[in-house]
């Protein structure tokens, strides 16, 4: 049996939202009882490897307190930055040691830090960020016990594992940056804070899905044109002044209009210029680029994202298989 990865950001659901808008904090210690639940989940199955990604906080030791385990639990020896780059690299450590799965907990943000460089080896995304649109709301013992299938049976994963497409920002052939939700191009000035929740200031927006039922900028396409995950197609949105306009959830409690200038649907084969430079590029809720005038950038829209877990899927399968079924001695 392959090990299973644990990656728990202690920094998500912690941004300036918070302030301009009315998300609600999502604290450490309910992570560390989520990645309790998890690892509970994961020993039942009969995971005999789990691997953590170790952070300031001290999420996974936490989560190790006072529990009867048989796994065995381990550490990655991963040199802290208190940034994204511990997700990256710690995603890079699961994959070139052949992790079964990767848990992660976090937003859209971590979970794109964690798809740079995971390969192939699929995500079951927790829900514990500001903006939640690639994650699920999910209960910690059922990602433990599906992370605890994939692990004891993946050779029979790919009737639930789907692979997610991902937005790439590309200088002439070079791979600048990945999306997995959305490009948002903005006026120029500093990053900052990072998180992006003035209207005014946006220029175009680039979704890989667009689904009523989302927050955050994909809710702006969801209300003109409604595109589902895995649709195999992009929605690419310029703000303006024309003939109508959409409310929609940007945040957690912040609720705007936003004009509309124009909007298409575009194809994995189309390659769409950023028409607006210089500029602030924000990915996934987080602005990282600076484009300097005259900077040519282009967004593609790609099918090679991560792999993920389908968790309901997962779980009836296994259960179809008679999975969690033993003869009675």
């Amino acid at each position: 049996m392959r090990p299973v990865g644990i990656i728990a950001n202690p920094a998500s659901g912690k941004d300036i939202r918070r302030l301009v808008a009315f998300g609600s904090v999502f604290g450490n210690h309910e992570k560390v009882n989520i990645v309790r639940r998890v690892l509970l989940g994961l020993d039942s199955m009969g995971v005999e490897d789990v691997r953590i990604m170790p952070d300031f906080f001290g999420i996974g030791a936490r989560a190790l307190d006072d529990l009867d385990l048989a796994l065995k639990v381990s550490f990655l020896d991963l040199a802290l930055e208190g940034t994204q780059e511990d997700s990256i690299r710690a995603a890079r450590m699961l994959s070139d040691r052949g992790a079964a799965c990767i848990v992660t907990l976090g937003g859209d943000g971590t979970n794109r830090a964690v798809a740079k460089t995971c390969g192939e080896v699929p995500l079951l995304p927790i829900s514990t960020g500001t903006n939640n649109v690639f994650p699920f709301m999910l209960e910690g013992t059922l990602a433990g016990i599906a992370a605890g299938v994939v692990a004891a049976d993946s050779g029979s994963s790919d009737g639930f594992i789907c692979r997610a497409p991902r937005l790439e920002v590309r200088r002439s052939s070079e791979l600048v940056d990945i999306a997995l939700v959305d490009v948002v191009v903005s006026n120029p000035g500093f990053l900052a804070s990072r998180a992006v929740w003035d209207v005014s200031t946006i220029r175009e927006i680039f979704l890989t899905r667009a689904e009523p039922g989302n927050i955050g900028f994909s809710s702006v396409g969801a209300h003109i044109c409604a595109l589902p995950a895995n649709s195999g197609k992009g929605v690419h949105i310029t703000i303006g002044d024309g003939s109508e306009r959409v409310k929609a959830p940007i945040a957690p409690g912040l609720i705007r209009w936003v004009s509309i200038g124009a909007h298409r649907v575009f194809e994995p084969t189309e390659s769409i210029p950023i028409s607006h430079t210089p500029s602030i590029i924000a990915l996934d809720g987080e602005r990282e680029l600076v484009v300097a005038p005259g900077d040519r950038l282009t967004v593609h829209l790609s099918p090679a994202g991560p792999r993920v877990i389908d968790i309901s899927q997962a779980l009836r399968q296994a259960s179809e298989r008679r999975f969690f079924l033993q003869p009675q001695p």
